[in-house]
């Protein structure tokens, strides 16, 4: 897919809600950036692709599995947001012509930075800051953290979903 079928697609899916505005999606890099440098979405513009994979997965579990939400447009800012950080994560090296992890972050991390920047542009849902914070799952390098994720499954069942829906494009689909 290029930058503007990337572009395209996200107005279609964001198409009458209000969320991050594309002008800014497109300032922050979101539609050219990787997901990572070795794994998922290691190439440009795989962060749009796996957001867009995870939100589909979102909202084809809501419909399968009834899932209740806070509002119906959370499955969207979910799956499109969860990763928001990797934005300002990685780096083009042209010496090596490949991504790279960027050192020089002014705040680092992954599901905290990624709530943190999503909140800059929109309001989100207490739900919606759960499931973005955790939805990295047992994943979560710090142990100590397991309890928490614990607990925010059973506040917000749908942070659950929201790890599984991010394995299953990642892992499964390898997006």
């Amino acid at each position: 897919m290029t930058e503007k079928e990337r572009i395209k697609t996200y107005n279609e899916f964001t198409h009458k809600m209000e969320l991050i505005s594309t002008r800014k999606m497109e300032r922050i890099g979101f539609f050219d950036a990787p997901a990572s440098t070795k794994y998922h979405g290691a190439y440009k513009g795989g962060l749009f692709d796996h957001s867009l994979a995870v939100t589909e997965e979102l909202l084809r579990m809501t419909k399968k599995l009834k899932l209740k939400w806070q509002r119906k447009e959370s499955p969207y800012i979910v799956g499109m947001y969860h990763d928001i950080c990797k934005c300002e994560s990685y780096i083009w090296d042209e010496e090596n012509k490949a991504f790279r992890y960027n050192e020089d972050m002014t705040i680092p991390g992954h599901g905290d930075k990624s709530v943190i920047m999503a909140s800059t542009h929109i309001k989100l849902t207490e739900e919606e800051i759960a499931c973005i914070r955790w939805h990295m799952g047992a994943f979560e390098r710090d142990t100590k953290m397991w309890d928490y994720y614990e607990k925010a499954i059973e506040k917000y069942p749908n942070v659950l979903y929201t790890h599984t829906a991010d394995m299953a494009a990642s892992r499964i689909r390898g997006i």
